[in-house]
């Protein structure tokens, strides 16, 4: 990559090396990955060390520091809407003792702001603060059916990645599902991440009728959808009379 010439810029692409995938790097790895020199990249992250937005491991590499963390749950967005929300995926998790979240969208991506889980539900990848494509997910569909038309359009007009066999990768299969989402008020993903999962999702709504975050439940791939999608709506329906939503 081009590296950054502004130090906040520098200090950004450094950040952006780490990822879900990669939640810890060497040395050599940050200064590949934001492409600066590695003398340059070692001063960077031994001031990024002090203020401590990167941790240094026993191991010689970096990671990302509690700092961050303490910056990030002070968005004023994601905050009060979790805040809310937890009672809420909370009886929803208890309802139907699987995987339950909540999920914003970040531009063309699906953010994932909360997750609640229990010793026998199923295994799945997403965490607090992963991202995935809008198209392949049940809360990403309920968010990219409900954005602006200009946001659709980029989606369908982009790559769709595809995860698995079943991951929606046209640009026709993708609308028909869309308008299949405005349609129902919620979102089937029917194992396009993993082949042994699939999700429900209902949108969640503020009090303007906007649709700003989506709740579902992740189950294993043989369970009977009527058994979680009653839950999941009425979860979806009752955060968004908590943020004023009056249908």
């Amino acid at each position: 990559m081009t590296a950054p010439k502004s130090l906040l810029g520098r200090a950004f692409a450094l950040l952006a090396v780490f990822t879900a995938q990669r939640p810890v790097a060497s040395l050599s790895d940050l200064s590949r990955g934001c492409g600066l020199p590695l003398s340059t990249t070692h001063r960077l992250v031994r001031e990024l060390v002090a203020w401590r937005a990167l941790e240094r491991r026993p191991d010689g590499r970096y990671a990302i520091g509690l700092r961050l963390w303490e910056l990030g749950v002070l968005s004023p967005g994601s905050r009060d809407l979790r805040e809310r929300a937890v009672p809420f995926l909370e009886d929803l998790y208890e309802v139907t003792r699987h995987n339950v979240q909540l999920a914003i969208r970040d531009d063309l991506d699906t953010l994932y702001v909360e997750r609640l889980s229990g010793p026998n539900a199923v295994s799945i990848l997403t965490r607090t603060g992963d991202r995935l494509p809008l198209h392949a997910t049940g809360v990403g569909l309920v968010l990219l059916a409900n954005a602006p038309a200009d946001v659709r359009q980029r989606v369908l007009d982009g790559p769709l990645k595809r995860f698995t066999a079943r991951t929606i990768t046209t640009a026709a299969k993708l609308r028909e599902t869309l308008a299949q989402v405005r349609r129902d008020d919620y979102a089937v993903s029917d194992r396009q991440i993993e082949m042994t999962t699939y999700s429900v999702a209902a949108p969640v709504r503020d009090a303007s009728g906007e649709v700003v975050a989506a709740v579902s439940v992740v189950v294993p791939a043989g369970t009977r959808r009527e058994t979680v999608l009653p839950a999941v709506r009425t979860c979806g329906l009752a955060l968004s009379r908590e943020l004023g939503n009056r249908p």
